[in-house]
């Protein structure tokens, strides 16, 4: 059926887009040059969510976008509105999630002339964006958004922008929604290569002490089920990267949790034995493999991922395969005869007694037991946002993730300021899930006013907040590599954070002592409120295990 585009304007025809998409809601901030886009958005059933700075749209449409499995949306304005988006924008470049941004521009004819709020946001964010557009014409309006969306939510996911001039916005379209979309130059691959896959067959049934790697990509492709498939199939240990977290149940025999530069020291351990490791959806950064080197010594690597300029661009790789993980997997599962792989499950279980997780010494109130606790009474099931900081590497180490999608966090940029918005994305994207953000003092002060985000949209977000006055994962560097020099790390005025979320109309709790813990986290999770617990910890507190610079994966350094 023909569309009705008699009096339509761009703008108009924007949100009829999003209509298709089945977009309901958006994260923004208005300002003169988007007014067009706000205009019509007001006339749809559409939600819009006012956040109190743009960066944080971003974040928020980022952690909808994870939790969901949807493309996350939000709407900013011109110049200064679209500048305070570039690092939510990095943020979700880097960890591959697909967010598409609408910036207001000024007019046209104004365009390069250094107009009032113009910042040309397009070449800004080039290097950040998996495609970006300028508007010029309104007649391709309707083909760019469905392209937008398109880019952002195939093959490897990503931010898109559209930059939309003023007058474009507000000039007359007749130009139809598209009903397709066909990139000449955009062909991702999704089916892995026969012959590939059975060589990848073969030598898992070669290998004698396989390692599976899984990362952020086995929960974009949602490949999970498949991936539980193969390991119980084959009996194969799982690695995760921090992306990968909750990608393979922790409560699983077969898990031995995250690896690399804070991993676990028996998957660091099993990764530098193994005979075989193979990478899905990873990205083998420099948190992971630790020195080049040295890294998986040992083992032949296959590396699997839609994205084929990741495949061998860190790590030497033996057997590369591209595709989309969920196809791969599904196609390899015939291929793969059972096996049992004793002896390496034995050494295995002895690595887990040689190596276990422990704290080291601390203060009274242990952050590591506080998330132990949280882990255990919400069964691994709560979702977790994280802000950037040791209390990421502790959510990492100690929850104890049982299903996928519930671990949203900064991995690839570590964006601080980023766990409070992307916990009011991830609520409003699963409402049925009670959400927890894990955060720092400074973290949590880059974004602390969307607690007024919160508390507008009724979001009952639980806030789990270690204070020790101090940014302490940069003290704990300081600590072992510029000679204990302790600089410009000291918070001396912070503020009550129990006073600041009464003050938003949320419940504030505070933790001093170990014994609060279980009570506190309790009265936190029976009510329906928007609940801030302020846990005060010691800033000489430590994230084990650590692998120093230019070291092996197994060279860590444990706690005393």
């Amino acid at each position: 059926m023909a569309q009705e585009t008699s009096g339509r304007t761009g703008a108009r025809a924007v949100v009829e887009a999003l209509l298709d998409e089945g977009v309901e809601l958006v994260f923004g901030y208005p300002g003169g040059a988007v007014l067009p886009l706000y205009h019509e958005l007001a006339r749809t059933p559409i939600r819009h969510i006012l956040v109190r700075q743009e960066q944080n749209a971003v974040h928020a449409a980022s952690g909808y976008a994870r939790t969901s499995g949807r493309t996350g949306v939000c709407f900013a304005t011109s110049g200064p509105g679209a500048t305070n988006l570039v690092t939510g924008i990095a943020t979700a470049f880097m960890d591959s999630v697909p967010v598409v941004i609408f910036t207001g521009q000024v007019p046209t004819r104004m365009v390069g002339s250094d107009a009032f709020q113009e910042t040309d946001i397009t070449g800004i964010t080039m290097p950040i964006t998996k495609h970006n557009y300028l508007v010029k014409d309104v007649e391709e309006l309707p083909r760019i958004v469905k392209e937008a969306f398109y880019i952002a939510g195939t093959g490897r996911p990503g931010p898109v922008l559209v930059d939309i001039p003023k007058d474009v916005a507000l000039a007359p379209c007749r130009a139809p929604l598209p009903e397709r979309v066909e990139l000449r130059g955009y062909k991702p691959t999704y089916q892995g290569h026969p012959g590939q896959l059975r060589s990848l067959a073969r030598i898992l049934g070669e290998a004698e002490r396989p390692l599976i790697f899984a990362g952020g990509g086995v929960q974009v492709s949602r490949a999970e089920d498949y991936l539980r498939q193969l390991v119980e199939k084959l009996q194969i240990p799982v690695v995760t990267s921090l992306t990968g977290l909750g990608s393979f149940p922790e409560d699983n025999p077969l898990s031995l949790g995250m690896v690399g530069l804070h991993g676990k020291p028996c998957a660091n351990h099993a990764l530098m034995e193994c005979d075989l490791l193979v990478g899905l959806g990873v990205r083998f950064d420099d948190r992971v493999t630790g020195a080049l080197d040295k890294f998986a010594p040992r083992a032949r690597i296959a590396h699997l991922d839609i994205d084929p300029a990741e495949i061998g661009k860190n790590v030497r790789v033996d057997l590369p395969l591209v595709g989309d993980i969920s196809c791969i997997l599904k196609e390899l599962l015939p291929l793969v005869e059972p096996a049992g792989h004793g002896p390496w499950l034995q050494r295995i279980k002895e690595l887990r007694n040689l190596y276990p997780l422990t704290y080291g010494r601390g203060g009274e109130v242990r952050p590591q037991w506080v998330i132990e606790r949280l882990g255990e009474m919400t069964r691994g099931q709560a979702i977790i946002t994280t802000d950037v900081g040791q209390h990421q590497m502790w959510a990492a180490l100690f929850y104890g993730f049982t299903e996928p999608r519930t671990f949203i966090s900064s991995c690839g940029l570590g964006t601080m300021g980023y766990g409070l918005p992307a916990a009011l994305g991830a609520a409003l994207a699963r409402p049925d899930k009670q959400v927890w953000l894990i955060t720092g003092d400074g973290s949590f002060q880059m974004s602390m006013a969307e607690l007024g985000t919160a508390r507008e949209q009724g979001v009952p977000l639980k806030i789990l907040l270690f204070n020790n006055q101090s940014l302490a994962m940069v003290r704990q560097l300081q600590h072992f590599y510029y000679e204990r020099q302790y600089t410009a790390i000291e918070f001396t005025g912070n503020p009550d954070f129990v006073r600041l979320a009464e003050c938003y109309g949320a419940e504030g709790l505070r933790i001093s002592k170990q014994e609060e813990v279980v009570p506190v986290l309790a009265r936190a999770m029976g009510n329906d409120r928007l609940t801030l617990i302020e846990c005060l910890i010691s800033p000489e507190e430590m994230v084990y295990p650590m692998v120093p610079e230019g070291a092996a994966l197994d060279e860590m350094i444990l706690p005393e």
